[in-house]
C-alpha cells in the first residue's frame, strides 16, 4: 500500500479514529487504526468493540492495500508534522512496517495485519431518517447533562432516543435523568422515522457523534436497530451498539400540577448561584431558594466555611415558599436556557421541580429538591 495525502486531511480522519479507540487496551489491535486504501480514497477505521468509526479521506492511493497501525503514534506524528505538508503512507507488509514521510521528516511503525482487526457485524436497520445536524446537536446537547454514571443502573447510562407523542403529535425525544435530575427534549418528527425503535444511545458514542455535528449544513443520516445505531455523514460512519435495557418509565416523574410560577433571567440567575455556591463544601453544595413576591433570596450557609446571600428582581405572585436544591443541578440546568427567561413551576418544599424557557415546551428539565 502506498498513499499520498495532505496533512489536513488525514489529520481531521485520524484524530476522529483515535478518540474512539480506548486508552487501556488488554487487545493490542485494538489500539490500531487500520488503514484501507482503494481507487482515489482512503479509509480509517477505529472500534472499542461497542463503537466504530470509519472515516474517509481524499487521497492518491498509488498502490491499493490495508495495515493497521497504533492509533495515538500516527496521530501525535500527523499533529507534529508542519501545516500543508504532503504525507506519504508507505506499508511494507513483509516487514511488519509503515513508513510515514513529509518532507525531511520519516517515521517507521510497527504494524499488526489487517487480518487481526476486528470489524462490526453490519446489521439491518429497522429505519433509516435524515436529520439536520443543528437539530440532532440540540437534542442531545441539552440532554447529555443528565445522562448518570452510576454503573449499577446501566440502563441511565446514555440519552433515550425515541419517538414520542406530544400535544402536536409525534415528535423525536431525547431523554435523560440520573435519578436527581431528568431532561426531556422534543424535536419535530423527521420524515421516515415514524417507525424508529426506541434506544439508549451510552455516553462515549453521544460524545463522539457530537463531533459530527459542527456543520449547520450538513444533513446526519441515521439508521438505528434494536441492538445498533449509527450516524453518518458522507466522509464519517460512526456506528454503535446501544445500551441492552429498559429505559423507566420517565413520563411519571414528570410533575403537571405544579402551580407556583418564577420566571428569571436564565444568565443573571445562573450567575447568581454561582456566586453563592463558592463558600459551600463541596459536597453538600446545597443552595437555599426564598420566594416571595417578585424577588428570590438565593443563600447558602455553610457552618464550617462561611455563608452567603443574593437577591434577584424575578416575576413572582404565588405563596412565599422555601426550598433547596443541589448548586451544581441548579447551575447545569439554568446553562442549557437559550433564550432570556427560564420559567421554574414549584409545588413544595419536597416535590420535584419543572422548569422550561420561557413558553416552549420542547424543551423540559426536572430537578429533585434537597433539603436545607
Amino acid at each position: 500500500m502506498k498513499i499520498s495525502i495532505e496533512r489536513s486531511d488525514l489529520l481531521k480522519a485520524v484524530a476522529q479514529a483515535q478518540s474512539v479507540v480506548e486508552r487501556r487496551n488488554t487487545i493490542p489491535i485494538l489500539a490500531n487504526v487500520l488503514i484501507e486504501a482503494e481507487g482515489s480514497d482512503v479509509s480509517f477505521r477505529a472500534t472499542d468493540l461497542d463503537i466504530e468509526a470509519v472515516d474517509k479521506a481524499p487521497a492518491q492511493v498509488e498502490r491499493a492495500g490495508a495495515t493497521t497501525v497504533s492509533a495515538t503514534t500516527l496521530h501525535e506524528i500527523v499533529r507534529k508534522l508542519p501545516d500543508g505538508a504532503l504525507v506519504t503512507l508507505t506499508a511494507d507488509s513483509a516487514a511488519g512496517r509503515l513508513t510515514v514521510e513529509a518532507g525531511r521528516s520519516n517515521f517507521s511503525l510497527a504494524t499488526l495485519p489487517r487480518e487481526d482487526f476486528p470489524v462490526m457485524a453490519s446489521s439491518e436497520y429497522a429505519s433509516n431518517f435524515s436529520v439536520p445536524a443543528p437539530v440532532l446537536r440540540r437534542l442531545f446537547d441539552k440532554s447529555k447533562f443528565a445522562i448518570s454514571t452510576e454503573e449499577t443502573r446501566y440502563y441511565l447510562n446514555g440519552v433515550y432516543m425515541h419517538i414520542s407523542e406530544s400535544d402536536g403529535g409525534k415528535v423525536l425525544r431525547c431523554v435523560a435523568t440520573d435519578g436527581h435530575r431528568l431532561a426531556r427534549i422534543d424535536a419535530d418528527l423527521p420524515e421516515g422515522a415514524s417507525d424508529m425503535p426506541g434506544v439508549i444511545v451510552p455516553r462515549k458514542t453521544v460524545g463522539e457523534m457530537r463531533k459530527l455535528l459542527d456543520d449547520d449544513d450538513m444533513m446526519i443520516a441515521v439508521s438505528v436497530s434494536e441492538t445498533k445505531v449509527r450516524f453518518a455523514t458522507p466522509n464519517i460512519t460512526l456506528t454503535s451498539k446501544v445500551i441492552d435495557g429498559t429505559f423507566p418509565d420517565y413520563t411519571r416523574v414528570i410533575p403537571q400540577g405544579n402551580t407556583r410560577k418564577l420566571e428569571v433571567d436564565a444568565a443573571d440567575f445562573a450567575k447568581a448561584v454561582d456566586r453563592v455556591a463558592t463558600v459551600s463544601s463541596e459536597r453538600s453544595r446545597a443552595v437555599k431558594l426564598q420566594l416571595e413576591e417578585d424577588r428570590l433570596i438565593l443563600s447558602v450557609n455553610a457552618p464550617d466555611s462561611g455563608a452567603a446571600e443574593e437577591e434577584l428582581a424575578v416575576a413572582y405572585s404565588d405563596e412565599p415558599l422555601e426550598i433547596g436544591f443541589n448548586a451544581k443541578y441548579l447551575l447545569e440546568i439554568a446553562n442549557q436556557v437559550d433564550r432570556e427567561n427560564a420559567v421554574f413551576m414549584f409545588n413544595s418544599a419536597g416535590d420535584p421541580t419543572l422548569m422550561r424557557e420561557g413558553n416552549d415546551l420542547s424543551a423540559v428539565y426536572v430537578v429533585m429538591p434537597m433539603r436545607v
